[in-house]
This record gives C-alpha cells, structure tokens and sequence, in this order.
C-alpha cells in the first residue's frame, strides 16, 4: 500500500534557487564561473589562522548569542548591540524577518528582477509577492513601488545595489519613498554588495535606519568579506524588531568557524578595502569597455555588471561557455557577470565584443 505524504500547498508556489554553475574543465583554457559574485580572492591568512583555531572547537555548539561579533559590529558601525541580530548569511536573515513579520495571505513588496530568493522566501512563509518592475534603466521604481502598498503590506524590500542589475537607489527617492509608507510596514534595505558603492549619491542608510523605527539594513559577509561559504550575514533594526529576529533565528545556526572568521575579517578591513578598491576599479574598466562596444549596461555599483541582452541571453551564454566563462543568465531577460580575476574580465570583454559584432541590439 503506498501512501502520500501530505506536504504544505505553499510549496508548489515556491520557485527553486539556481545557484551559479560551476566552470566546465576545458584542456588548455583556464575556466571561471563568474555567475556566482563571488569574491575571486583567497581568504587572508589572518582569517586562515583565526579559522583553523576555531575549528579545534567543532565539537562544541557556537555561542548561540554570537555576542563578540555582535559586540564587533556594533563599535564597527555606531549602533547598539541590541539593535544587530545576526544569522546564516544575509539569505538567513531575509527568512528570519519574512517570518517576523508576515502571515499567511500577508504582502511583502520588492522590486522585479530582484534577488531570486526574495519570491521562495515570502513563498515559503504563505505570504504573497508583490513584484514591481523596475524601470527602463534597471532601477527600482520607488513610486510604483510606493502605489503597490496595501492593507495587506508587512514588509517592503529595497534591493541596493540590486542584484541582478547593479544600480542603487538615491537618498532624496529613497527619504520620499519612507515618507510615504505607514509606519506599521517594515521597509528592509538589502545591501548585501554596500562596500562596493561609490556613488554619492547613495543613501547613508545607517542614518536613514536610526531615524525611522520601521527600516532595517541587512547586510554580509559573503561578499566583500569572502566569506560566502561560512554563512554569515546581519540586519541592524530598531529592537523590537531585532528582538523578533533573534526568536526567528535557527538556535546555534551560525557556526563558531563563522564567528571568528567575521571578527577577524571586521579587523583586517583595511586590508580587504585594497581587495574592495581593486574590484571596483575592475568593475569601472569593464563598464567603460563595455559601453565602449556599444552595450547598454546599466551603472552598476555592485561586484557584477549586467547585460541586458533579452532573447539572446542564451546564446551568450553559450558563447562564454565556449571561452570558458560561466555567467549566470536570466532566460529571455540577461546575463549577470560578476567582476572576478583580470584575466576573467578581459575575457568577458573579448567575448562581448566578439558578440556585439555578430548581432545587432
């Protein structure tokens, strides 16, 4: 007799994550997967050695509090320690709020192409996605954003820089966008690639979230930090909601290696700052080689740049596959191509070239 096992309905609403692929092994050509935005450097040797001691430590349950980097974060940024709530990765923490704040039939608003984990989040937790499309030069579309809100609306989500397309919305939008939302809505300002911005226009969110009680940061340590597989991301929220965010974290989920490894990292900034710099100069090079050929990039402020290539998104793709480049593709829509190696960038740029001459956009 064969049974069914009765699963959530919510679940067939939930997309699936496609994480980047990994670089096929091609004799002679070095191969990079620039479809992840990951970080292309190695950790550095301070956190290497912070690491390996910490490991001695696997047979014990990490400080389920994380009080020395919740304590580390709160010198580094000027905020109270009781307003940082921390947990596996920034992804993590998405969950933690989408479950603090929303119930079943609940809203949650973001803008659309955005991170792809925002629909599988809300959808997990039987709330519904309110997607906004972004605007004709791939940036958030704040008024729109701003009509969409309802009775239903628990929880706004600003992606910025946003992933997939790089650009960042501007304080004077962002502080009229705030204006308008009724105080019972959590807005959370995702800035998981915030140390890659260099544009002044960009909001200083920490003094945007210390005058608001109903925004939140969330932010990482993935990214300009390396240390995307240590899982290990933070929001800063006012305390009833860091509060709330505590309750909804996964009891012991960041691990003692991640702890340490992100104390480490806070004070070895300057170092990383060097690796930061020399991205975003990378980043600069190949924006201004792209548009050079002729591409309309979007003004990315990320570790990544987009090409909105719509219906030929695919067979780009697959000719970088054939130079040994992985990019991560958005069928029918673009290419998301993460600033890695200089070697990996100049090929992307050869490899845009050679596809520009052979279409027509």
């Amino acid at each position: 007799m064969s049974h069914t096992v009765r699963l959530r309905e919510a679940l067939a609403a939930v997309p699936v994550y496609k994480p980047g692929k990994p670089a096929a092994v091609r004799e002679g050509v070095t191969a990079y997967k620039i479809s992840s935005n990951e970080n292309p450097y190695p950790p550095l040797p301070s956190v290497l050695q912070v690491v390996a001691d910490a490991a001695m430590q696997m047979n014990r349950y990490p400080d389920l509090a994380v009080t020395e980097l919740t304590q580390a974060l709160a010198r580094r940024l000027g905020v109270p320690a009781e307003h940082i709530a921390t947990g596996t990765g920034s992804v993590g923490v998405l969950g933690q709020l989408v479950a603090a704040t929303c119930d079943p039939g609940d809203e949650v608003i973001y803008a659309w192409r955005s991170f792809e984990a925002y629909p599988i989040v809300v959808a997990l937790a039987g709330a519904d996605s309110v997607q906004v499309p972004l605007d004709g030069h791939a940036r958030h579309d704040l008024a729109a954003m701003a009509a969409a809100i309802t009775d239903r609306t628990r929880l706004i989500l600003i992606c910025s820089p946003n992933n997939p397309t790089g650009p960042v919305v501007h304080q004077d939008e962002l502080d009229g966008f705030l204006d308008e939302v009724p105080p019972q809505v959590l807005v959370v300002l995702d800035e998981a690639y915030v140390e890659f911005v260099t544009d002044d226009r960009a909001p200083d969110t920490l003094a945007t979230y210390a005058s608001r009680p109903n925004v939140a940061i969330l932010r990482t340590f993935s990214k300009a930090y390396g240390l995307a597989g240590l899982r290990v991301g933070y929001a800063v929220a006012h305390e009833p909601v860091a509060q709330a965010l505590r309750k909804t974290a996964v009891p012991f989920g960041v691990s003692t290696i991640a702890q340490q490894a992100a104390i480490a990292s806070l004070a070895a900034f300057d170092e990383l700052q060097e690796r930061v710099d020399a991205l975003v100069a990378e980043r600069e090079r190949v924006v201004s080689g792209l548009r050079h050929q002729g591409w309309h990039a979007p003004q990315t402020q990320a570790n990544f740049v987009w090409l909105p290539l719509r219906a030929d998104t695919a067979a780009f793709a697959a000719a970088a596959d054939k130079e040994g480049l992985v990019v991560r593709t958005f069928a029918g829509e673009g290419a998301r191509c993460t600033i890695a190696e200089t070697e990996a960038n100049d090929r992307l740029l050869h490899v845009a070239r050679k596809f520009v001459v052979a279409r027509t956009f």
